[in-house]
């Protein structure tokens, strides 16, 4: 039966349309008849084999023979493939086609090393995808997807941008709550990775119901094998990835032979003369979780675990380092003998060299005393300047090249030239409003002659011709020296100006002053005649009486009639506060202590007005 079905294949081969689809075909033929004569091979057949080889890991943990380069992989039969085909111990089907041939001796032909450098990265890699796939009750033949999808290397990154040993697209690790920024990706992390290919796994095949559709779907995204099964036509649920094959991208096409190639491959190496990896170190790790921000070399500098180690083991920390907190610890996979030297040690692995890897959350600027005045940038500009009169047409200008001089601003420099900032931005291509000491410039001005003492060459027509000779320097120095003059004159007058203004002030407000007293003055004769008055009519007032309640006191009384409690018992003769309900008690005179006060007050307040009137008259005489 197998011969027959192997001769089937041979002659169907020859037959280019066999492949498409025909109703007369079933499912069965076309999973061992297909033909694709333009197979597209992964990227992880074009891993750097010699640099998987050379990892730290393969040379470290295990050891490896020759055997691969020096025997070459003997000739095997089509038959003998069938057969380990169907004894090996999957759930998933795994049927045998000239495409699967193609791959079986891509694999043990030209990738004898590819194989090798698997099979000793798949000493540390395979219990780990085999666990999570465990926990999910998923086929665990699905532990060699990585193998395709990467080449076992946490790092690798394809074209489109899927990362790490089972090449998760950003978005999707991202929809699977995967965290991702610049120091870690979860895509790299061997653990969490495989926990979220194992569930994206069984969903894909909770969906299908098809191993072969959902290992499809995991390549090309379950859109398009959607898509594909529309195309097909038909019952979906009929569908298998060989019905689908033609309607399938062409790198998916080759996806679900090449996991069937890498099954046989992993089973069978010894058969083609691939050498055995063989453990030379226990591999057994375990995990910590770190609370501190910790940077792979001070671990590395205590525990004596090289850099390089750490990197295998965590590769999801894409620049050495541990963001640890105390909210979210990170989890750190160390070789089981150093986990209880990591805990013991811990406060000396945080503190080692911690100025240059502790993040740093306050910083101050350096002192600039501390650097070269050559090498000193001018802060930037944030003054406001006045906007010069612009350059009017056929006015005649002329370009020079300034040197920037110590404590020159961009705005000092257009104000001396008589131009705005803009202008020497535009001309010298400057993206910010700073300039350095020493740096040269080139001004166009309409008066650049006033300031040759700062040229360093003239342009003309796009070129520097000379620098300025000494009797221009002397003649610009005449000229500074004559400006200084009119400047300093100027300023004397405005000096002059200033003063006068000022003498006016105090002139002013003398005389203000004058005005305030005198009208203090009135007011304290006014006083005094209200006094006056008041004494008049305290003697015209008269006492008055009151009929004692039941409850009042001397205190109520007094306070009713706005008198104090002394006067109170002066007026009545009264040695005690004792009262008694239905008698009556003597009112003095209203207000006559306070009136008295008053008075004298005012009378103090107007003498020393009169005599703040008399200092001002002195003074002003």
């Amino acid at each position: 039966m197998k011969k027959l079905i192997l001769s089937l294949s041979l002659i169907l081969a020859a037959v280019p349309s066999f492949a498409k689809k025909n109703s007369s075909q079933n499912v069965l033929d076309l999973k061992y008849s297909i033909t694709d004569p333009a197979i597209v091979y992964p990227e992880s057949f074009e891993s750097d084999t010699n640099k998987l080889l050379e990892s730290w890991f393969v040379k470290n943990y295990t050891a490896t023979d020759d055997r691969y380069d020096t025997e070459k992989s003997p000739n095997v039969t089509d038959e003998e493939i069938i057969e380990r085909l169907a004894a090996l111990p999957t759930v998933i089907e795994m049927p045998y086609n000239s495409i699967v041939r193609k791959y079986i001796d891509r694999y043990t032909v030209n990738g004898r090393r590819l194989v090798s450098a698997l099979l000793g990265l798949g000493l540390y890699y395979t219990p780990i995808f085999e666990q999570a796939l465990e926990e999910q009750g998923l086929p665990l033949e699905l532990k060699y997807l990585p193998m395709i999808e990467s080449a076992l290397d946490p790092n690798a990154v394809s074209k489109h941008g899927a990362t790490g040993l089972w090449q998760f697209m950003l978005a999707t690790a991202k929809g699977l709550g995967m965290e991702v920024n610049s120091l870690v990706d979860e895509r790299r992390d061997p653990y969490l990775s495989s926990e979220m290919a194992a569930a994206y796994l069984k969903g894909l095949y909770d969906s299908y119901s098809d191993w072969s559709l959902a290992i499809a779907a995991y390549n090309c995204g379950p859109g398009t094998v959607n898509k594909a099964i529309r195309r097909a036509g038909g019952d979906p649920a009929s569908h298998d990835f060989w019905t689908i094959y033609n309607y399938l991208p062409a790198e998916t096409r080759g996806y679900v032979p090449l996991f069937i190639a890498i099954n046989y491959v992993m089973n069978y190496y010894p058969e083609h003369n691939i050498s055995p990896v063989l453990p030379t170190a226990p591999l057994v790790m375990d995990t910590i979780h770190v609370s501190d921000r910790i940077h792979f070399n001070q671990i590395s500098q205590v525990l004596d675990i090289p850099v390089e180690e750490l990197r295998i083991l965590n590769p999801q920390y894409r620049a050495d380092i541990i963001p640890g907190t105390v909210d979210v610890p990170r989890n750190l996979i160390l070789p089981s003998q150093q986990i209880h030297a990591y805990l013991m040690s811990e406060d000396d692995i945080k503190n080692y060299d911690s100025e240059r890897y502790n993040q740093r959350t306050i910083v101050n600027p350096g002192d600039l005393n501390d650097v070269p005045e050559d090498e000193i940038l001018a802060v930037e500009d944030t003054e406001i300047w006045a906007e010069p009169d612009p350059i009017k047409p056929g006015q005649q200008t002329a370009t020079i090249i300034h040197k920037v001089k110590e404590g020159e601003t961009l705005a000092s420099i257009a104000e001396m030239y008589e131009i705005t900032p803009q202008q020497i931005k535009t001309s010298n291509n400057l993206r910010r409003n700073a300039v350095r000491i020493g740096q040269q410039l080139r001004i166009t001005s309409a008066s650049p002659q006033a300031h040759m003492e700062n040229t360093v060459a003239v342009v003309t027509n796009n070129e520097r011709v000379s620098a300025p000779t000494k009797a221009a320097e002397n003649s610009a120095a005449k000229k500074q020296t004559s400006t200084q003059s009119q400047k300093q004159t100027t300023a004397q007058q405005k000096q002059t100006t200033t003063q006068k203004q000022t003498n006016n002030k105090q002139t002013a407000a003398n005389n203000n002053k004058a005005a305030n007293n005198k009208a203090a003055n009135n007011k304290a004769a006014n006083n005094k005649a209200a006094n006056t008055k008041a004494k008049q009519t305290q003697k015209a007032a008269k006492p008055s009486s009151h009929d004692i309640k039941s409850g009042e006191n001397l205190t109520t009384i007094a306070k009713k009639y706005g008198v104090s409690v002394d006067e109170l018992k002066k007026a009545n003769n009264m040695k005690d506060d004792k009262l008694k309900a239905g008698g009556t008690i003597k009112i003095p005179a209203k207000g006559k202590a306070a009136t008295n006060n008053k008075a004298t007050q005012n009378n103090k307040k107007g003498a020393n007005n009169k005599n703040t009137k008399n200092n001002n008259t002195k003074k002003k005489k």
